[in-house]
């Protein structure tokens, strides 16, 4: 993993300045494509349609977000990633862009080697979530009720390979209990039958369980990132019991590789700038979620640590794709 990583800073820091693009000092004349390989009304639709919209206020172009689900975003990362590297198709990364290299046997790309990273924009933590019939309260708690039950609570995920299923696959590893994993098409059936009882456990992004959390609908354990999350200030952290653990939602902007070098440049600047505004670090904490501002280097070195470690994890538990 060394090599690729070393790959992948490579690429970011000599990208190539390509005949017949844009130029930083003429970038954009036109509208930009920002490809999504969600459906709408997601985490990661919010994330584009925030930043599109931001960035077109700084940039005078609109930026037009592309939902384009199915393949586990593999469908939305080949076409923006075989698109011309002139800026005018944007990609936002996730971490089905880190599962994905080791789930799928065969890919028609490699994200980190056809990728030029641009920007980190936001990383926010899972939430540990119970229905409130289970008779759990903390994590050490959740551990030896799992342990006295041997495969009789399920967890729910978004989907085989999700971060949801991800980040419990990560904790039943870490302290080799023996919990069932049940995929949902989506996270929204999935906290549906978290809050009626047909599952116990939900490993969730923190804004998507925060509303059903604050009324109640919901049991908070612990949230999966290295410090509390400021929106659940009184909710510890799941590496308090379990040492070493984290598990985190994150986005970014990449483009195709060959991305011209002041291109990225520019759009880095922009987004850093976006990032360093009060209002924006106010609606994003406001979300649960914290910043990822630094050179395009610092997010493909971030793209590069996650792909390592979540293989690990899918090969341990022998994760397939649907």
């Amino acid at each position: 993993m060394m090599l690729r990583r070393r790959e992948f800073l490579r690429f970011a820091a000599a990208l190539p300045i390509m005949p017949c693009v844009a130029r930083a000092d003429t970038y954009p004349s036109r509208p930009v494509h920002l490809i999504i390989g969600y459906a709408p009304g997601g985490s990661a639709d919010m994330t584009a349609r925030l930043f599109g919209q931001w960035l077109s206020q700084r940039l005078g172009q609109q930026f037009i977000v592309e939902s384009r689900p199915g393949g586990a975003t593999n469908i939305a990362t080949e076409a923006a990633l075989h698109a011309p590297p002139d800026g005018y198709t944007l990609f936002l990364a996730s971490p089905a862009n880190a599962t994905n290299p080791a789930l799928f046997a065969k890919l028609n790309f490699d994200f980190i080697q056809d990728s030029t990273p641009i920007a980190g924009l936001i990383r926010f933590p899972d939430v540990v979530v119970v229905n409130p019939g289970l008779p759990v309260h903390t994590i050490p708690e959740l551990i030896a009720y799992a342990k006295a039950n041997p495969g009789k609570l399920n967890f729910a995920s978004s989907g085989i390979g999700s971060t949801l299923h991800v980040a419990g696959e990560l904790f039943k590893m870490m302290t080799r209990v023996d919990i069932v994993h049940v995929a949902y098409r989506g996270g929204a059936p999935a906290l549906v039958d978290l809050m009626s009882g047909r599952v116990q456990v939900m490993f969730d992004n923190v804004p998507t369980s925060l509303p059903y959390i604050r009324a109640g609908k919901l049991r908070p354990l612990a949230v999966t990132s290295t410090t509390r999350a400021a929106v659940l200030p009184d909710v510890p952290v799941v590496a308090d019991y379990v040492p070493g653990y984290e598990a985190s939602a994150w986005y970014g902007l990449v483009g195709p590789k060959g991305l011209p070098a002041d291109v990225v440049d520019k759009l880095n600047r922009e987004i850093n700038a976006i990032l360093a505004e009060p209002e924006v670090k106010a609606q994003l904490a406001g979300l649960g979620a914290s910043l990822l501002p630094g050179p395009p280097a610092n997010f493909g070195e971030l793209i590069a640590d996650e792909t390592d470690k979540w293989g690990k994890v899918i090969r341990f538990a022998g994760i397939k794709p649907e």
